[in-house]
């Protein structure tokens, strides 16, 4: 997932760097606006001006090879080596594909774009119902609140009938750091953010309960795995998660990817 803006040392500080505060009433200044802390890749710092002196800041290299490139079209270049490189020679993959789906798999992963489970797991067109979100989070069964998700999961299990529910966490989480450093009482400084990932409190404090001295960096890379265990555990307050589980035609299986140091660990609930 993608990193917070404005890290601090201490966790209230963390959450304050967290704030983009709701719209105004009245139309800020462009300085104003220019000064706002905004989403970005692993950042301790505000958004640059540029993308050049952005990525600069966060100590990441410049690409020239897609951000020297006008943005609609390099999703158009990147299609038409898709199709020249994959679709036109894989007929095999792409034709049965056209009648309709049969994946074998649903994966909840974060929206983090550095954490693509196509690429990471090598997965096909066609092998995976994904769904991506802040934290790759799964609330409980909610008709009214989580409707999107309830939505999704029913498609999946009822009517794909897929066979393998999978939550992926990783590194660095944004999400993740977000939700430790969640103060109780605090006002929210997001409109949705802090809501979201407050679906893994209780891994939160077990975490801080059975590892208080640890450091927060540390606390985040458990809490990582925690909150995939929450969320596997929320799978099954959906009744026909629940009874697949019960019959056997259902897997459970949480998962980190660590892009840091390359590994992926699995396990199964």
């Amino acid at each position: 997932m993608f990193s917070f803006a404005g890290r601090a040392s201490t966790a209230s500080s963390i959450v304050a760097s967290l704030a983009t505060p709701a719209p105004p009433s009245k139309p800020s200044s462009p300085a104003a606006s220019a000064r706002r802390p905004r989403l970005i890749m692993s950042a301790p710092v505000f958004a640059a001006p540029s993308a050049v002196a952005e990525r600069s800041q966060v100590g990441l290299p410049w690409c020239p090879c897609t951000r020297s490139m006008d943005a609609v079209e390099r999703l158009k270049s990147g299609f038409e080596q898709f199709k020249t490189q994959v679709y036109d020679k894989k007929p095999e993959l792409f034709e049965p594909l056209k009648a309709g789906q049969c994946p074998r798999y649903m994966v909840f992963a974060c929206a983090d774009s550095r954490c693509c489970p196509s690429v990471t797991l090598g997965l096909q067109p066609g092998e995976a119902f994904t769904i991506r979100n802040i934290a790759a989070m799964v609330p409980p069964y909610d008709k009214n609140k989580y409707a999107g998700i309830g939505a999704a999961i029913e498609y999946a299990v009822c009517a794909l009938k897929v066979e393998v529910l999978t939550v992926i966490g990783h590194s660095r989480c944004g999400g993740i750091r977000a939700l430790l450093s969640l103060q109780d009482g605090a006002a929210d400084t997001f409109h949705f953010v802090e809501d979201w990932v407050r679906i893994g409190y209780q891994a939160k404090k077990k975490v801080q309960k059975e590892h208080p001295t640890v450091p927060f960096d540390d606390q985040c890379s458990i809490l990582e795995k925690e909150a995939v265990n929450v969320s596997l555990y929320n799978l099954l307050t959906y009744p026909w998660v629940k009874e697949g589980v019960a019959n056997g035609t259902l897997k459970l299986v949480g998962a980190r990817y660590d892009f840091v140091n390359g590994v992926f660990d699995t396990w199964e609930k």
